[in-house]
Order: C-alpha cells, then structure tokens, then sequence
C-alpha cells in the first residue's frame, strides 16, 4: 500500500468539498484492491470467519526461545570471566578444578535462568491483563472487544484518547492523530475522510468512525515492528548496579593481580595462576543482578495483588525515590461520578433543568455509549424517549483544548435547523458574547453578562461544577449567533478516602500537587476540601513550549521552578502545561510521579519517573505509564509506594551484604598471603614439612561458600523490612564505606583466627592456654572454611538491619530458613570433611580429630565478633550522621528528600517543612534533607539515567 500525501488544514470550502457525496466514489489514493468502506458493520458469523482467515489482530512478538535465553547466561561479562578460569585451569592440567569451576557456572547459569524467565514470565502475565479494548459495531450494535478479535471490514469507532487498534481508513469527518510512534513527528496530524490511520498511532482530538483494512503482521506497525523497539536506554537502577560491579570487579582484579605477582615469587607459576583466578571468581559478585530481578519480580506480584500493575520493573525502584506525586483531579482524588444539583441558573425565558437537559443530551450521542463522567450524568437525567424525534445530523466532540462539544440536530416535527453546544461555562460566555447580532434577550449586555460570571464564580466557589448549555437560533446553524440557555450544576465530590490518603502521603514524605484542567475556582474548592492548599495557579502563570521548535524552555527551572515547587495545584491545564511541570520539577533533582487517564496525560505520563495510568485510563496514557492501577483512587499509588520503598530496602541491604562479603573475602586471602607463610609455624616434630608457603584454601570450598551465599541470598527478596518515612536515593559512597567496615572487622576477626591456629603449636599459645592447643594444618584450612562461611552469613543480618542493631529488625521465616540451612550445611562440612589434599593443600574435618570442641569454638568466636561488626556499623553510621560526611544536609545512607529545600522559612509551603519536620533524616531509612536552613541542592548520588526499558 502506497502512503498517502499528508493534506494540509482544511479550509472551509475544502471542508465541505470532503463531506459531500459518498467517499467510496472519490479517487483517493492508495487503497487496497479488496478494501470497501463499512457503514454497518459486520455481523459475529462474517467477523468469525475473516478472523480464521487473516489471523488475531496482534503485532508479531519476538519470542526469545528458553534455550537460548539459558545459553545466554553464560555468554554475559561475568560468566566469561568464569570461563576463562576455566580455561586456565584446564591448560595447567587443574581437572579437578577446572571441574568444579565448570560446575559452579552451570549452577549460576541455571539459578539466573530460573529467575530471569520466572519474573519475566510473571510481568507478562501482568502486561496481559493490559489488554487494549476497541469498539467495534457487530450485528448492528456498538460493542467494547478486545482488539485482538477486530478483523479487516470491522466498522470500529475512534475517539480522543483512544490508540488505534488497527490500520483502518476514516469513513467520514476528520480527527487529529499523534503518529510520534511511527514517524517521529512531534505535532498531531490532521487526518480526513479517506485518510489511512495506522496502528500505534493515538487519536488527540476528534471523533470519527473508521473501516478496518489491515491487522495484526499486515499493519503498517506490524512490518515495521523491528524498527519500534525499545532504545534500551539504560534505567536509575541499572545504572547503580553497573557501577557497583565495576567497582567490585576492578578492586578484584587489581588485588588478585598483586597476590599473583606476590605468589609467583615464592611458589610455582602455576599453582600461584591457578590459586588467583579461583579467588577472582569467588570475590565477583556474580549473583548480583539475579537477586535485584527476582527481588523486583517479587515486587511486582505484591503490588499486582494491591491494585498496581508494573510493566517496567526497574520503576519500582524509581518509585521508592517519588518525591512529588502529581494527580490529576478528576476520577483520582475525586469519585469522578457527578451528582446532578437542583440548583439551575436558567438564562432564556421558557427553559427549565428538564428542557436544558434535553438540549444537551442532543451535545452528545446519545444512541451511543456516553464517553465521560458528564455524558453518562446528563444522558441518563435527560428524557431520551423524547429525543427520537431529533436527528443529529453532524457532531464534534470534546477535546481538552475546545473544552465543549457540539450537535447540530433537525427536528423531524418542525423541520428546524440548529446547533447545539455544552461545555465550560466561560467558553461558552464567550462564545455568546462574541457571537454577531444581539442574541436572545440581549445577551450583549453587560449587566447579563456580569449576572452570568457571578453565578459561574459563586458556583465555583462552592466547589460545585457548572455546564453551560447555549443553541442557535432555529433554522441558524452557522454559528453566528447563539442563546446561552442555562447552566446544569453538578458535583464531583472528593472520595472518602482521599482526605486520609494524602495525609498518609505527607507523613510518608510525598508532596501532592493536584493538576486539573477545570476552572481554578473548582480547583482551589477541592484543593481546600482536601486540605492541599490554596495555592492554585492558572494555566497564563505556566510555562509553555516554543511555538515554533515545540521544545521546552531553556531557563524553566530558574525561571518557573520556585513557583512550581510551592505550588498546592495548578487549574485550567492545557497538556503542555503538564509536561512542563514534570520537567521542571525533574530538572530541580526531584523524582516525579504523575497520574492520569486521558491521552492529555500521556506525555507528561511518558516524562514523569513513575507514570502512573489510573483505574479506567484510555489505551494511550496505559502505554506511556510504568504502572497502571486497576483500583480507583489514590490510596492505592500511597500503598504502592510503601511496598516499592520496602524493596528498594531488600535491594539496598543485599548490595550493602554484597560488598561487605565480596571486600572480606579479598582482603582477608589478600592479607593472610602477605602476612603469613604457614610453613614457619610448622611444628619440628613433623618433619614431613606438608605446610604450604602461602595460605590458601582449596577451590571447592571457596565454590561451596559462594554457592550456598548465592543460594541463600535469593530468599532476601522475602524479608521483612519496614518501609522508610521518606524517599529513598542511592547513596553509594555510604554504602561502600558500610560495606568496607563490616568486611574489615569480618577480616580482622579471620586473620586473627588463622594466626592463632597456626601458633596452636607454640606453648603459652592462645589455643594452647584454652587447651585445644596442636592444632594441625588440615583442621586449620577447615576451619578458616567455617569461619568465613559463618562469617558470611553473620554479615548478612548485620547488613539487613541498615544502621540499627541486628535484633531491631526480625528476618522472614524464609530468609532464616534458608540461612539456616546453609550454615548448617557450612557447619556440617566442616565437621566431617574426609582426610584429603585437594589442589595439594591438607584438609580433615574437624570432628575426625582432636579437639572436638574446635567447632563449637569457631561458632562462639564467631558470634562474638559479629557483635563487634555489628557495633562498628552502628557507630559509623553515627559518626557519618553527626558530621554529615558526603552529603551536606542530609543522612548519609540512602537519603529520601522531597527535593531541594526553600530559602522561604516563613511559607509552610516549601516541600521540606511540608513533608518532615526538618531535623537530620535517619540514616538507611531513606530520610529527608534536615537541617541546613538556606540550602539548595541536587542529590549528589542521583543517578538518573531514564526510565529504561
């Protein structure tokens, strides 16, 4: 199919030239050769039939087979690194080695494989429940479907704020089409009787009937499908755990490369290649990015049960760190079901609420589905058994810029022609008081004018919404003059829980600011009833694109950010206005969330770091969002953000153990072969000198230690956390600093161990003044084996408890099950390991000898330093909070501020005193700024690098 010519605006006459006369006698270019234009519709038996034929109306999906997704994980950095190894052991003939290497990556590829297809599966299952609805008439009746069902010759209906579900051609009318998905243009696209619509591309304004052409791989989307995937533009999270590998894998490699050069001096090349490379692979954090996914995946199964459905798993991350929660009025923090009011301002002598309900009944179609809140109220108060002697003969509907709609109607008893209009009262003032001639009862004067704006703003005030109704003149439908009828009133009221949910949200550090396209009187009545604030601006006080490039401002933040940031609420919106003040405030450092439902939303939506489609949302805001709410309200986006902080703490302190575990292992192999050489303790009455020069362990227990922490640490995805009071943001610098205390004092404590079983043999020893003196080399290997696998995990609920004691917080049953087995299994090992030398080095278990006690020893000697780790932490995180090392004015571990703060003291309206109560934030609770009374910041580690895919 040949695109056809994109038409430039219409003008009058060419518009009437496009309504007349039947489309299907025009020439117009580029049809199908088997493409007809339907004005009925088909019945179920034809759709059936040509469904068979041309298949589902679904884009074709790249299917990533499991096989190769499982060949895969060992293609990726890490496991070439292990692979390597391999081949390292394999050329110096380490088969042993080399096997149990070979073992572990096939572990870890197996651990990855479960995981990445488990939570994949999972967010496709949730994505499915997504799925776009299009209306269609069949059998001579409008009917909601799914659109995988619609099949070419499908009479479907488009609307604004719906996503065309299939190549289809306009019958009749015109719209303006967003095709950015397609083309790339930045400005809707006007497109008439005739014109091609594609699929992917969303109606923005207009209302037309539309013939199906082509579905499915047949579309214009579908061909082009490879060429619409993502950017892969790297997400905040993904960006964080990048640099933490890079960091760990470089310290890894620096280290093991000096123990090499050390090693190759005092023993054989060989065994000092062979001995480096297992240490490097047990140091690399190779589960790292297993445990962040299926700690996400996880997450995303909680929030689905409450409401919220992510389709981008790093945006729970994102939402953790939301600071400013941007909600549309309607439908979210307002039940968005308007209650009719008695209360009716009648302007032209005759007219009643009954007369004026039926005038804008014919506004609408209303044989049709109402297509909003106000359209379900009036069609169902108005009398529509009277209607059947009113034809509509043409309609435009509602857009949020027009902010009206409009119905010109014959009555087939008269014969009478006009037009009739329903809309925002100042629109349609003004439109009466522009309009030529004086107009019924003299709508030019200004005393009724000025009666009219008073009625509108006490009206307002109330908090009550006012539609306007105005008509032509019989027999007039040029729209030169019209008669303002009356005005309907109506009430969307806040809902119940609205009021309490945006407490909850102030206590939780998230400023809400509510954006509405109705009058700023309205707004700022329910701004008021909420408590939010009055501080409402309209949309003249807004930011704007450029006219002419359509980009943003280049000084928005220094010119608007101030005002932005105190404002409760901004009113009479235009879509614009909305992205705007996302950027703006995203520009000011601080993590957005926007809500929404219309395809007005969908840019702001799209820009926003967690956008968040609500309950009923058109096709178009659902594809821009992260999240989309299957429940009504806002309680629901409060609730998510607890879970989504919950996480971002399981994250936090699985990296924090992550480091700490990764620093021990490297520091303490790093130490001991500088600091020891095993063979000068050896005792003289063993002449059988079978004490190595350097101390190593042999490479199946450095395997079994980092495959029982791989394997337990997957469970922290379950842990019990509490949610932070306020919005968490990566700190890295504090989470190294952490992370290395915890490894020294875990170091410390191993060095100290290894020294006092290798003096075991001197008298007056330490060991030998506890009695368990004589200790020989294989116990002493095992028991470096036990330390450190004990260590491991002693570490880990150091690090879960952030910067409180390890008791302050209870572990999940799941987490101690799973600790619990591997230290039992460590313990097990240790005791009972046979008599052997693998890679050379001596090895007993320690219950095979004297002392038996030894275990029990270790497991107390353990327990004890774990206290002492677990003191260093509590008072480092103290000294970094009371001298505020590395971030000016905030807490030090992950700091949750609502932004930066305000040099205005004297307004209770700047986001730091609105949301905490200014003191220095706690530490690892993802806490506000504090203190600092002047200070303007950006968060130092905010890594903001898009959404991601």
């Amino acid at each position: 199919m040949k695109p056809t010519k994109r038409k430039p605006t219409a003008t009058k006459s060419e518009w009437e030239t496009l309504n007349a006369g039947s489309i299907e006698d025009e020439d117009v270019e580029g049809f199908s050769p088997e493409f007809q234009f339907s004005h009925h519709g088909l019945s179920t038996i034809e759709a059936e039939d040509l469904l068979h034929k041309f298949g589902r109306n679904e884009l074709p999906q790249k299917h990533t087979p499991k096989w190769l997704i499982f060949l895969s994980m060992f293609w990726e950095p890490m496991p070439i690194m292990i692979w390597i190894a391999i081949i390292i052991e394999a050329i110096l003939w380490k088969w042993m080695d080399m096997g149990i290497l070979l073992a572990i990556q096939i572990t870890n590829a197996s651990i990855a494989f479960y995981e990445t297809t488990k939570s994949g599966d999972a967010v496709a299952a949730l994505k499915a429940s997504l799925k776009p609805l299009a209306t269609v008439k069949r059998d001579g009746e409008w009917k909601h479907i799914d659109a995988a069902l619609l099949v070419p010759g499908d009479l479907i209906s488009l609307n604004s704020g719906s996503a065309i579900p299939a190549d289809c051609r306009i019958n009749d009318g015109t719209v303006e089409v967003d095709q950015a998905a397609l083309t790339g243009e930045s400005l809707p696209v006007p497109k008439f009787k005739g014109d091609p619509c594609q699929m992917g591309a969303t109606v923005v304004r207009g209302e037309v009937e539309a013939t199906v052409e082509f579905t499915g791989a047949r579309t214009f989307f579908g061909k082009t499908a490879s060429l619409l995937q993502s950017t892969g533009e790297v997400s905040n999270l993904q960006s964080v755990l990048m640099d933490i590998m890079i960091v760990l894998v470089v310290l890894s490699i620096v280290l093991c490369a000096v123990v090499y050069l050390h090693l190759a001096h005092i023993t054989s090349v060989v065994e000092a290649l062979s001995f480096t490379v297992v240490l490097m692979v047990a140091s690399i954090p190779l589960a790292i990015e297993i445990v962040t996914t299926t700690t996400l995946a996880l997450g995303s199964k909680e929030l689905s049960k409450h409401g919220a459905i992510v389709t981008r798993l790093s945006a729970i991350e994102d939402m953790a760190g939301m600071a400013v929660l941007c909600s549309d009025k309607t439908g979210t923090l307002t039940l968005n079901k308007m209650q009719l009011q008695s209360e009716c301002p009648i302007y032209s002598r005759g007219e009643t609420q009954y007369s004026l309900l039926r005038y804008a009944a014919m506004a609408t179609k209303w044989k049709e589905p109402p297509k909003d809140a106000l359209d379900t109220l009036t069609l169902h108060a108005a009398d529509l058994i009277s209607l059947e002697t009113i034809e509509q003969l043409e309609f435009m509907p509602f857009d949020p810029v027009v902010k009206r709609t409009e119905g010109t109607v014959r009555d087939k008893l008269t014969g009478n022609l006009f037009k009739v209009t329903k809309g925002a009262p100042h629109i349609i003032l003004k439109m009466v008081a522009q309009s030529q001639g004086t107009g019924l009862a003299g709508m030019q004067d200004a005393q009724m004018i000025a009666k009219v704006e008073q009625d509108i703003q006490a009206l307002g005030e109330r908090g009550i919404r006012s539609l306007a109704v105005a008509k032509t003149p019989d027999n007039n439908t040029s729209g030169d003059v019209w008669v303002l009828l009356g005005i309907l009133t109506f009430l969307d009221p806040p809902r119940p829980d609205t009021l309490q949910t945006i407490q909850d949200a102030r206590k939780y550090g998230v400023e809400v600011k509510m954006i509405t396209g109705d009058h700023i009187l309205i707004a700022k009545e329910t701004s008021r009833m909420l408590t939010l604030g009055t501080r409402i601006y309209p949309a003249h006080s807004l930011p704007t694109l450029d006219p002419v490039t359509q980009t943003k401002p280049d000084d928005l933040s220094a010119t608007y950010g101030h005002m932005i940031l105190h404002a409760d609420g901004f009113a009479e919106v235009f879509p614009e206005h909305k992205y705007l003040i996302v950027e703006c405030l995203r520009e000011m450092g601080y993590k957005v969330g926007m809500t929404g439902d219309g395809v007005n939303d969908a840019p702001a939506l799209k820009r926003a770091d967690i956008g968040v489609a609500v309950q009923g949302a058109t096709d178009a805001a659902c594809a821009a969002a992260d999240i989309v709410l299957t429940q009504p309200g806002l309680s629901t986006i409060v609730h998510g953000i607890l879970i989504a902080r919950c996480i971002f703490i399981r994250i936090r302190n699985f990296i924090t153990y992550r480091i700490a575990a990764t620093l021990q292992l490297l520091l303490f192999f790093f130490v001991a072969i500088f600091a020891f050489r095993p063979a000068e303790y050896e005792p003289e009455e063993q002449d059988n000198h079978s004490w190595p020069n350097f101390f190593h362990m042999p490479v199946i227990m450095l395997m079994l230690i980092t495959l029982l922490n791989d394997g337990t640490l997957i469970a922290i995805g379950y842990d019990h956390v509490d949610a932070p009071k306020f919005p968490t943001v990566w700190n890295l610098r504090v989470l190294f600093v952490v992370g290395t205390v915890l490894a020294g004092v875990a170091c410390i404590s191993s060095l100290l161990l290894l020294y006092w079983l290798l003096d075991s043999w001197r008298k007056d020893s330490v060991f030998d003044q506890l009695g368990i003196g004589g200790i020989s080399y294989g116990q002493i290997t095992t028991s470096i084996f036990l330390k450190v696998a004990v260590s491991d995990f002693l570490t880990l609920f150091s690090a879960r408890a952030g910067e409180d004691w390890f008791w302050a917080s209870r572990p999940a049953p799941i987490l101690m099950a799973a600790a619990g087995l591997a230290l039992s299994v460590s313990t097990l090992l240790a005791c009972i390991w046979p008599s052997s030398r693998p890679d050379g080095i001596p090895t007993i278990g320690l219950e095979r000898e004297e002392p038996h006690i030894l275990p029990v020893f270790i497991w107390l000697y353990c327990i004890v330093w774990w206290i002492i780790q677990d003191a260093a932490k509590v008072y480092t995180f103290k000294v970094l909070k009371k001298y505020d090392v590395f971030h000016g004015a905030s807490g030090p571990y992950t700091t949750g501020s609502a932004g930066p703060t305000s040099p205005d003291r004297s307004s209770a309206k700047y986001l730091s005193s609105r949301v905490r109560s200014g003191s220095a934030g706690t530490l690892g609770t993802g806490t506000g700024t504090g203190g600092g009374s002047e200070r303007h910041y950006q968060h130092p580690n905010y890594h903001h690098h898009g959404k991601g895919n």
